[in-house]
């Protein structure tokens, strides 16, 4: 009897200790989060906090918290550093913004599909904001990034194309 309660106990403690940072569903493009991190921050790990937003990401508690609140892999959710250690860790900054787009992913510009263009906005904005206008500078910065990205992947198309064949 006591070895069930222990082995309940430990069950429990898997199930409720808070999430690891790796996630299955992922929305979010490895192009998508480098814009993303690039626009937020620079990708400038070295700033860890500013003004509540924390990481690469400039990821806020709440967001955090909708989320699903992930940690890395040795930490409880509960513990005090798990918000902050998890936001500049950028894997797990990383999986909790795939987490959130993944929870709340929806089309924010009206254009019919949900692609990198909504969660850059939901990343801004929230998601029940993401319908709003973007900050300037926000936009431009994005958009530029996603646009060298997708100049990139081309060249790389037309240079698999002209390649010979073996």
């Amino acid at each position: 009897m006591l070895r069930l309660l222990v082995g309940f106990a430990c069950l429990w403690l898997l199930v409720h200790s808070g999430s690891s940072y790796e996630v299955g569903n992922k929305p979010v493009t490895e192009d998508c989060l480098d814009c993303l991190c690039e626009t937020m921050s620079g990708c400038n790990a070295s700033a860890i906090c500013v003004n509540g937003a924390c990481g690469i990401f400039r990821i806020t508690w709440a967001y955090w918290v909708e989320a699903g609140k992930l940690t890395l892999p040795s930490e409880s959710d509960l513990s005090d550093g798990a918000f902050t250690n998890c936001v500049n860790d950028p894997y797990c900054a990383a999986n909790t913004v795939q987490n959130y787009m993944a929870k709340f992913g929806q089309d924010c510009n009206g254009d019919d599909h949900v692609d990198c263009l909504d969660f850059g906005a939901m990343h801004k904005l929230g998601n029940l904001g993401c319908r709003g206008e973007l900050p300037n500078l926000f936009a431009r910065v994005f958009n530029q990034c996603l646009k060298a990205k997708q100049r990139l992947a081309e060249e790389e198309i037309i240079k698999g194309q002209a390649a010979p064949s073996t």
